[in-house]
């Protein structure tokens, strides 16, 4: 699996203003920032990250994903002033 799989994966399962996946093929790093995170707490978010990924972590394509989860405002406070 690479970066850009990845990423298209979360992608199609969940509206993201803003995403990005790095890592070395097993162990993967996420900024992904929805709306519908709204009023969830982080372990709703990062289920419904794990949601858009299915089988593929019980099957361990994607052996593991830790991740930063932020809604729109909360993004745009981390991260004044930058056209991210």
């Amino acid at each position: 699996m690479t970066a850009e799989q990845l990423q298209s994966l979360i992608a199609a399962g969940l509206a993201c203003t803003y995403l990005t996946v790095e890592g070395d093929g097993r162990h993967w790093q996420a900024v992904v920032v929805s709306a519908e995170f709204e009023g969830k707490r982080a372990i709703a978010r990062h289920q419904r990250v794990y949601a858009t990924l299915g089988a593929k972590m019980h099957t361990d394509e994607v052996h593991a994903l830790s991740m930063k989860t932020f809604t729109p405002a909360e993004w745009a406070t981390a991260t004044p002033g930058s056209q991210r």
